[in-house]
């Protein structure tokens, strides 16, 4: 694995994430139960956002001293094509949260802890599926086509089912937990199992709360096998590749909660991402052909999602005015 990360880098990274995540959790209170105002939804955002380019700049002066001013602007604008295509890819993850909330009816006082465990979870789990991608592509580089054939079915399929609901209610993988697991018909606060005496014995019952948690862990699963090759078409460098992604996802609590109350302003936005997940597995597929350059995926990704912001508002506005 080619990397530009040395064992000092690798360590001053993970201290960063370690130390961001304390704050968050015990400082703010993001163990304790509470509701997360929009005030400090948005204030986190802007400190993850920050933080992550700040992160751009520290690497880039480093390099820019020790590799060199071109090693520094390529593996600067890697990280930032890679933090945008995350971040843009993980507002389907959002709307994903949105529904399954709504469809068990956690209040939002409960959301939180969720979603704290869903981020651990995302890391966990995302640093393992980068190591084990980066080395399937070195040891098998037609890989990148199977990826970039992948992205581009995806985005045809997103594009196709963007107004699709999902049929929770007949999901397999909640009816398989319901036939294998008692669960409670109403909510314990933030506890995910309790216990019952029944007939001279505790019986554990699983509550809601654990059906939403497992949901929130496979739906990242899932959007991380879209999100991770569509970033190993930018670089496949494992440090650029996970610090871009992990500091992604950390600001995705942030983001839902900020976007909870203004979904449905963004109607057009899973067109937008599917687009760019078409986009990608081109790239991908040319990448022995015709590579296209970082810069120009850079500004194509910030234009799509740009754009398709921009229209969503514009769609929404007429029917806001018009309820008023």
């Amino acid at each position: 694995m080619e990397t530009i990360g040395t064992w000092w880098m690798w360590t001053g990274f993970f201290t960063i994430v370690l130390v961001m995540l304390a704050i968050d959790l015990l400082v703010v209170g993001g163990g304790k139960q509470h509701r997360v105002s929009l005030r400090e939804a948005a204030g986190w955002s802007v400190i993850w956002v920050a933080v992550s380019l700040a992160f751009a700049g520290a690497l880039w002066f480093y390099l820019d001293a020790s590799l060199g001013r071109e090693i520094a602007n390529q593996k600067a604008l890697e990280y930032i094509t890679g933090y945008l295509i995350e971040k843009s890819l993980a507002v389907d993850n959002v709307f994903v949260w949105l529904m399954l909330f709504s469809f068990f009816a956690i209040p939002l006082e409960l959301q939180k802890r969720v979603l704290v465990l869903g981020v651990l979870g995302a890391i966990v789990l995302r640093t393992v599926m980068i190591f084990a991608g980066v080395w399937l592509i070195a040891q098998f580089h037609w890989l990148l086509y199977v990826f970039g054939a992948f992205l581009l079915i995806t985005g045809i399929k997103m594009w196709w089912f963007a107004d699709e609901k999902p049929d929770l209610a007949n999901n397999p993988l909640i009816r398989w937990i319901r036939r294998h697991m008692k669960v409670t018909d109403t909510l314990h606060g933030e506890r995910f199992f309790i216990s019952r005496n029944e007939g001279g014995r505790l019986v554990r019952y699983a509550t809601p709360l654990f059906l939403v948690l497992v949901l929130v862990e496979i739906s990242d699963l899932i959007f991380a096998v879209d999100s991770i090759p569509a970033i190993f078409a930018i670089t496949t460098d494992p440090f650029i590749v996970l610090t871009s992604n992990v500091f992604a996802i950390l600001g995705l609590r942030a983001m839902y909660f900020l976007l909870a109350d203004m979904a449905d302003r963004f109607a057009l936005l899973k067109y937008g991402l599917a687009i760019v997940l078409m986009f990608i597995g081109v790239k991908m597929l040319l990448i022995d052909i015709y590579p296209i350059p970082v810069l120009f995926s850079l500004g194509v990704v910030a234009a799509i999602i740009g754009t398709s912001i921009v229209l969503s508002l514009r769609q929404a506005r007429p029917v806001e005015s018009g309820q008023g």
